[in-house]
């Protein structure tokens, strides 16, 4: 802990000297992107059709393709490793994997239209190793899956308030986190993130508000981490968001199915619950918990389970500061291959250098019970990592 206060104080100062502020306090806008009509206007003069159909047609098609945001990013980082592992590649980690490599974490480029009534999202991805890793279960005997994040249609059913169906591939609604760096508050994920949860889904999901402070969705999917299912069986999902205050917000996710390949015996269960509390305009508070359990292949029970703790906090729009602490017991080994008890505290600092770019630097460590973390000369029981990122979202 030494280590890590030293680290921060040497850093804080950095920051504060090169965090100039070059703009007002502004949030990124969503973007709307706008496709021409104008070729299928003039297709359809030619065919004879009437002035007011043609127009109709147009607005119609104009109306559709101006309801359509595209959004996207480009992350990449440099990471250090104090063990120096012969490998060069960081224990447990998701996606900051590489030691003293200059990285493409992720890019994306993302198309969304909100269903009014009907709509779509298409994220595409690429970044060798972090796609690779996000799809490494896959059943899908296809390298395109793996460019593919997202791909659902959506339609908003004028039932009561407007139940909204979404059909293909989605990202999971369990935990704290998400795979988009700019999205997260730090730019390492936890541990949680990285062995407690899925990562996506592919199947049915409907969401509807049943009140203006709740809203019950629900999920009939393959699995975990599969398009193409890995065994006879379908999983179920229910999900509860609760927003009791406009400053604090309750999500309840809880999933149970089959997810052994070829084997529809044993359910693996997961219990999921994320608490947001926002203090004030610069104090952001997060809790997240989350216990799974399951049978291995031998037919013996085992858990996981695992608490993580965030605070976000911005003295000025171009500053944040957001340290973590969590912990993590995989006490049967079932999800890190390694029975053992693991806490890790981070700390990021992310700086506003334009309005679309942003830096973070964060300083890292992860403790185990057992050695279990890849050093120069063997295995220890602690991990310490720094790493400089950047990315850039589209204007």
């Amino acid at each position: 802990m030494r280590m890590l206060f030293t680290l921060f104080l040497i850093v804080l100062p950095w920051l504060s000297f090169l965090a100039t502020p070059m703009f007002s306090q502004s949030q990124l806008l969503d973007l709307t992107g706008f496709v021409d009509a104008s070729a299928i206007y003039n297709k359809s003069q030619t065919n004879g059709e009437s002035t007011a159909t043609i127009q109709e047609n147009h607005d119609d098609v104009n109306g559709f393709f101006a309801k359509i945001a595209i959004t996207g990013f480009v992350d990449v980082y440099f990471g250090y490793n104090f063990n120096r592992p012969t490998s060069r590649i960081n224990q447990l980690r998701n996606f900051d994997f590489r030691d003293q490599r200059f990285c493409l974490n992720l890019g994306e480029l993302a198309v969304t239209r909100i269903p009014e009534p009907f709509g779509f999202r298409l994220d595409l991805n690429y970044g060798p190793r972090t796609t690779d890793w996000i799809h490494a279960s896959e059943p899908a005997n296809s390298e395109l899956v793996q460019y593919v994040q997202q791909a659902f249609v959506s339609y908003k059913a004028p039932v009561g308030k407007g139940l909204t169906v979404d059909v293909g591939k989605f990202v999971t609604q369990h935990g704290a986190e998400v795979i988009e760096t700019k999205d997260n508050w730090n730019y390492s994920r936890s541990l949680l993130f990285a062995w407690a949860i899925p990562y996506y889904h592919f199947g049915v999901r409907a969401g509807y508000p049943i009140h203006a402070r709740f809203t019950f969705n629900t999920y009939l999917v393959n699995g975990w981490n599969n398009v193409v299912d890995n065994n006879r069986g379908k999983t179920f999902g229910l999900q509860g968001i609760w927003t009791p205050h406009r400053n604090v917000s309750f999500v309840l996710n809880y999933m149970v199915g089959p997810e052994q390949a070829t084997n529809t015996s044993p359910v693996r269960e997961l219990f999921d619950t994320v608490i947001t509390f926002f203090a004030t305009p610069k104090l952001s508070l997060m809790l997240n918990y989350d216990y799974g359990r399951d049978r291995a292949d031998t037919g013996a029970k085992v858990h996981w389970n695992g608490l993580a703790g965030y605070a976000r906090y911005s003295p000025t729009p171009w500053l944040t500061f957001s340290p973590r602490w969590e912990w993590f017991n995989d006490s049967d080994g079932f999800a890190t291959g390694q029975a053992q008890e693991l806490t890790e505290v981070t700390i990021t600092n992310e700086l506003r250098v334009a309005k679309n770019l942003f830096s973070r630097l964060e300083f890292r460590q992860d403790r185990s019970t057992v050695d279990f973390f890849e050093n120069d000369s063997g295995k220890k029981r602690t991990q310490t990592t720094i790493v400089l990122g950047a990315f850039y979202v589209l204007p």
